[in-house]
């Protein structure tokens, strides 16, 4: 018999001189099978190496799986925005599967309406959920929930350790903090300060934050004789002393450099610099947004650390599309390069179909 064709269960049952009822009763566990007959059907699938059609055998079960999405609201910011493009292609990818896929959103800015809704996503109880948690404290709750009802999950953007995922889809962020401070550094010779930024942000309730400026710090702080001084600041745009709070950092002579940890800050934070004409600010920021790419090309942000959310949250459900469906283990770590775009590159990095 050609093994390079394709392997009909008549043929296996042939080989192993069984009927095709037994080979289909092994092959999808149901039924009596003897010994005797198991082994005859187990030896023949192993020579000849066996695997059946689980896409096929899916789709004859005419079963759908449902997939949650629990991000924050996109029209609420331009980064989540690119996250649910991700998650809605996806969804073209797997609904030929039977995989539904659903964006739950919540509020960015109110840590009651995760922890709302949440629960309400436990309480209709799909079969697997991709989230978020960029809220720690609250997240950690919602995943002892996740568990009590036996629901996969995989986190994307923020890994929180106390949580039992099926895995994590991000960058090393403390990582990420350290390439930002290696930037920061390049070329400076003279004693300066260099401001963290944090915009808009709970940041004592934001892991992903707070482990941004850790590597920040811990890279200045392994440099010998080290003569910067680093500075954080968590401002709220909404306040009205926001303005004079930024001034009044440019205004300092000594501050050479900013490291903005999100991505929208990053565009709020580059349009003071260029306002008061701080060219000899050096700023760096987080993702290729439409507003942030504004700003780059034009000099006034000097790097980017691109974190990719739209891919990032494509592969999340890809994975548990595949865990549903087939089974197969999820990656505990499917870390992201921490890709550096400039004035320079930022071109050939779109046109590459990476983004």
């Amino acid at each position: 018999m050609d093994f390079g064709k394709s392997i009909r269960i008549k043929d296996i049952a042939k080989l192993a001189g069984v009927s095709v009822g037994t080979v289909d009763r092994v092959l999808h566990n149901r039924g009596r099978v003897s010994d005797s007959a198991l082994q005859k059907v187990t030896a023949v699938m192993n020579q000849i190496e066996y695997k059946p059609n689980l896409i096929a055998r899916t789709l004859g079960s005419n079963k759908n799986y449902r997939i949650a999405a629990l991000i924050p609201d996109p029209t609420l910011d331009p980064y989540w925005a690119q996250t649910n493009l991700g998650i809605i292609q996806a969804q073209k990818e797997w609904s030929q599967y039977g995989i539904i896929v659903e964006t739950i959103p919540f509020d960015l800015y109110n840590k009651e309406s995760f922890h709302r809704i949440a629960r309400e996503v436990i309480d209709d109880g799909p079969d697997a959920i991709l989230v978020a948690p960029i809220f720690y404290y609250e997240s950690v709750s919602a995943f002892e929930l996740f568990q009590l009802r036996e629901i996969p999950y995989i986190l994307f953007n923020t890994n929180i350790l106390e949580g039992k995922p099926l895995g994590f889809i991000g960058q090393n962020l403390t990582q990420s903090g350290r390439v930002g401070a290696q930037l920061m550094n390049l070329g400076q010779h003279e004693p300066a300060t260099f401001a963290i930024l944090h915009i808009d942000e709970d940041v004592h309730d934001s892991i992903h934050l707070l482990e941004k400026e850790k590597g920040f710090r811990e890279y200045f702080k392994e440099q010998q004789k080290s003569k910067f001084e680093i500075v954080d600041l968590s401002l709220n745009p909404h306040q009205i002393t926001f303005d004079d709070q930024m001034r009044s950092l440019l205004e300092r002579v000594d501050l050479k450099g900013i490291f903005v940890s999100t991505s929208k800050g990053t565009a709020v934070a580059a349009s003071f610099v260029e306002t008061y004409g701080k060219s000899d600010i050096r700023l760096i920021g987080y993702d290729i947004l439409q507003e942030n790419l504004k700003y780059l090309k034009s000099g006034t942000i000097d790097f980017l650390i691109n974190q990719n959310p739209k891919r990032q949250a494509q592969l999340g459900i890809s994975h548990l599309a595949n865990h549903l469906m087939f089974k197969r283990p999820a990656p505990q770590m499917d870390l992201f390069p921490l890709e550096i775009i400039t004035q320079q590159n930022v071109d050939s990095y779109l046109e590459s179909g990476i983004h």
